[in-house]
């Protein structure tokens, strides 16, 4: 036993592996340029569409005026109920199903890490990618909502309007409520993962289910099924743009989302604890 122990490595040492491992792959650099330009994007899409010339024009210039902090919590609400999965299906997938693919993951299994810290590894990876994905759209998006529409306060959906250190309390609020969503749908997918060696199933078959459940939230028949469908209370989360600030739906995703990282991560550790040398 005490061989056994000598020869793992510390914890702290292998995290950072993990870390290295997931930044040093030219598809995640790829995957975070690319999120960067989605709150850049839909800034200057929004400049655009704003009647007359410019953010000093009328119609839509009166809300977005100088409210330019309200820009990084609508990117990421937009970003949530496609891509930000999509990304963390990809990490997800890379994670347990690419080095099956790779041949690397027998290796892993075999060696005194154990099976269980091997996964706790895998998603610390995911998850802390995932948050890191999650700020670094909500910081584009602050500094081009600033550059383009000021940022002197926020309005929010009650019709009040928030100084700069609350607002910037709104978007801390949301990068945690968001990334927390995006954990349990990466959840299931370590769960996929841990069940295939193709990581192209795990994003299609994750995918397929983040749609499948935003349509059946759609039906009212089904009403019964809708608070366990981790997407219906994606819409929920808009209430952290109202003031002052209702709790009752936040808590109620968050723990919703809790449950799918419980049970994804459940199963992934199943199916890794009998899975074949």
């Amino acid at each position: 036993m005490s061989a056994l122990v000598a020869t793992r490595a510390p914890l702290g040492r292998q995290l950072r592996s993990e870390l290295r491992w997931i930044v040093r792959r030219p598809r995640t650099v790829i995957g975070l340029a690319s999120l960067c330009l989605v709150p850049i994007l839909a800034g200057i899409g929004l400049w655009f569409a704003v009647d007359g010339d410019g953010p000093a024009g009328p119609g839509l210039a009166a809300i977005v005026a100088g409210n330019g902090l309200v820009l990084p919590v609508f990117t990421l609400f937009l970003a949530l109920p496609l891509l930000l999965p999509l990304v963390g299906a990809i990490w997800a997938a890379d994670g347990l199903a690419g080095e099956a693919q790779h041949g690397t993951l027998r290796g892993l299994m075999i060696t005194p890490v154990g099976r269980l810290r091997l996964l706790g590894i895998k998603a610390f990876g995911v998850a802390t990618m995932t948050l890191f994905a999650v700020t670094l759209i909500a910081f584009v998006g602050a500094i081009t909502g600033v550059i383009l529409f000021g940022g002197e306060g926020m309005l929010t959906l009650s019709g009040s309007t928030l100084s700069f250190g609350a607002a910037l309390g709104r978007i801390v609020l949301t990068i945690l409520l968001v990334t927390v969503q995006v954990w349990g749908v990466a959840a299931i997918a370590m769960a996929i993962s841990a069940c295939t060696e193709h990581p192209l199933v795990v994003m299609a078959a994750t995918m397929a289910g983040v749609i499948v459940f935003a349509v059946l939230g759609i039906f009212s028949a089904l009403d019964w099924l809708h608070p366990y469908l981790i997407t219906s209370a994606w819409e929920g989360l808009s209430d952290v743009m109202r003031d002052p600030l209702p709790t009752e739906e936040l808590w109620r995703s968050t723990a919703l989302a809790g449950c799918y990282i419980l049970i994804g991560l459940s199963l992934a550790a199943m199916r890794l604890a009998t899975k074949d040398n």
